[in-house]
């Protein structure tokens, strides 16, 4: 059932790119106005966190695991190395590249995000 479901998406969107226009775009085929990036994704870089403790890779399932306790973060970073340091007994801080993202209580097991760990440049999406 999954290949005939996939089939009439993917026919679908070949239609929608190929022959409808859309009003957004002059009344143009997407297909008409796309181009392809000149620069090639080549992916992050091997990160790493010299000022932390530690370090740890998000599970598939959004979890990280410290001190035999499974933490959920987040799937979206699953297979992401996160920076791990202990600012207080028992109160990890996280931090993703070179953003804060909130704190594990190892007690509680839980993440407590940080308001907006982005900074003030990025709006919330609503």
């Amino acid at each position: 059932m999954r290949g005939f479901q996939q089939a009439r998406l993917d026919a679908f969107v070949e239609e929608l790119n190929t022959e409808r226009s859309h009003e957004a775009l002059a009344m143009k085929r997407p297909a008409d106005v796309y181009s392809a990036s000149p620069r090639p994704y080549v992916g992050l870089p091997d990160l790493t966190y010299p000022l932390h403790d530690r370090d740890a890779v998000v599970t598939n399932c959004g979890r990280i695991c410290m001190h035999r306790k499974k933490i959920n973060v987040s799937c979206v970073l699953a297979g992401q190395r996160l920076g791990i340091k202990e600012v207080d007994e028992g109160i990890w801080l996280v931090s993703f590249m070179h953003y804060d993202l909130g704190f594990i209580d190892l007690e509680q097991k839980t993440l407590q995000p940080v308001d907006n760990p982005f900074g003030p440049r990025l709006s919330p999406m609503s």
